[in-house]
């Protein structure tokens, strides 16, 4: 199974992969950090889900890395200096947590130990870790397999799960899975998953849920196929007191959704007209924005804080791009290292990280830091010389500035990251 997440850490790579600009000043005061190696259980990596909440505000991470058994990889949290296997589920060599609560709940999937008998894969479920580090299968709909993806401080877990219809478009298949029956979002709670429906097409997919219970994902709106993907028109929704609201399209065919806070805002980016481009969108109160480029043709959303402000990638005049953040109505181009930049996070004091080409050497990735209107900040000169790991890609930042991502030790190329690489954790210990 690939979740949304792991395709967006392709994706990263063709968005990083351009031409040079010139370097920019790294002015101004920022945080020196202390650099924490979170290792691997036993393996040569771990790894983090780029694109959900895996790092919390009181400091905790949850990933997956290589135990000392080659070819098993298993979920672990680290909290307050300790890395704790979480394990799978009984049969399973394989688990991977997507998101986690300020509460230390964290969620994902794990392998069940059956091979699904129309496909042949590793049957893959839906889990909660509870705080013990206990997990927990939440089953699925009726069909061989399940994905958490989402959850709230109050243990609400939404996600996706199979049912037994038969679907040659299974949604999850339109982001790399091999499923051959119906993907539905669900709501689990009280131990029980609940069926959330769809926008009128046979599947949907739950993202994100919010402290109101609000829920937003994704859903086919029929089930024609159409010309230009091969599946059917897919929308963002947002799913409110049992009911899914259409939050409507640019034009093309799919979307995506990469953030909803307690507000009830909505962002992400769709597709405009012929499927070519994507442009960033902004939802609220039933009103959806075409957030635009930096002048460019293209832009993805990567996360949205409580204020609604906006990080992503978008396309400048010359083809190139950088990061961005859109706030108050208003793009800024954040700029980058040397070549391009992607902003992944915003924490809810307008702090964003994210990863920069610092040149046209393929594996000159560096993470940064960009704060107070300044220029974007290679991580790697605010942590102390001589590091166990180049900091290359920053994911997470929580509301104490603290940040998660992955690097990799000297000697190893950032190409090599998810074989060789270590999550990190940085913690604020000063200005500079």
């Amino acid at each position: 199974m690939k979740t949304k997440q792991h395709l967006n850490h392709a994706k990263f790579a063709l968005i990083v992969s351009v031409l040079s600009l010139p370097l920019m000043s790294q002015a101004g005061q920022h945080p020196r950090y202390k650099l924490i190696d979170l290792g691997t259980l036993g393996g040569p990596a771990s790894r983090l889900e780029g694109d959900s909440k895996v790092l919390n505000n009181a400091g905790t991470v949850v990933g997956d890395a290589d135990t000392s058994n080659p070819g098993v990889q298993h979920a672990f949290r680290w909290q307050n200096g300790v890395l704790t296997d979480l394990g799978v589920l009984p049969g399973g060599n394989f688990s991977h947590p997507i998101s986690l609560n300020d509460t230390g709940l964290s969620v994902g999937f794990s392998e069940n130990g059956v091979n699904a008998p129309l496909t042949g894969s590793p049957e893959l479920n839906a889990v909660l870790w509870n705080k013990k580090g206990d997990i927990l299968n939440l089953g699925t709909l009726g069909g061989t397999d399940s994905g958490a993806i989402g959850i709230n401080n109050g243990g609400q877990v939404v996600g996706f799960a199979l049912n037994a219809t038969p679907d040659p478009f299974s949604l999850q298949n339109f982001f790399g899975g091999n499923y051959v029956t119906q993907t539905r979002a669900f709501l689990w709670e009280n131990g029980t998953m609940r069926d959330l429906g769809t926008l009128g097409g046979p599947d949907s997919v739950a993202i994100f849920i919010n402290e109101r219970g609000q829920i937003g994902g994704l859903s086919y709106i029929d089930s024609t196929p159409n010309d230009t993907t091969g599946f059917p028109t897919f929308h963002p929704f947002l799913w409110d007191n049992g009911r899914m609201y259409d939050l409507g399209s640019l034009g093309g065919t799919f979307s995506d959704i990469f953030g909803l806070n307690n507000r009830g805002q909505v962002a992400g980016h769709m597709a405009l007209p012929g499927d070519e481009f994507t442009h960033p969108y902004f939802w609220e109160n039933g009103s959806l924005t075409d957030l635009g480029t930096l002048g460019g043709s293209s832009g993805e959303t990567k996360g949205m804080n409580e204020l609604g402000e906006v990080v992503g990638v978008a396309d400048l005049p010359n083809g190139l791009h950088n990061g961005f953040l859109w706030k108050n109505g208003v793009m800024t181009d954040l700029g980058n290292l040397g070549i391009t930049s992607a902003a992944q996070s915003i924490n809810s004091k307008g702090q964003v990280v994210g990863a920069s080409r610092v040149s046209r050497a393929p594996s000159q990735i560096s993470a940064f830091l960009w704060e107070k209107g300044a220029p974007i900040i290679d991580l790697n000169t605010l942590i102390p010389p001589n590091s166990s790991l180049h900091l290359a890609f920053a994911w997470h930042i929580n509301d104490r500035g603290e940040i998660c991502g992955t690097g990799v030790p000297p000697g190893v190329s950032v190409d090599d990251i998810d074989s060789l690489g270590h999550v990190f954790l940085l913690i604020p210990v000063g200005e500079e």
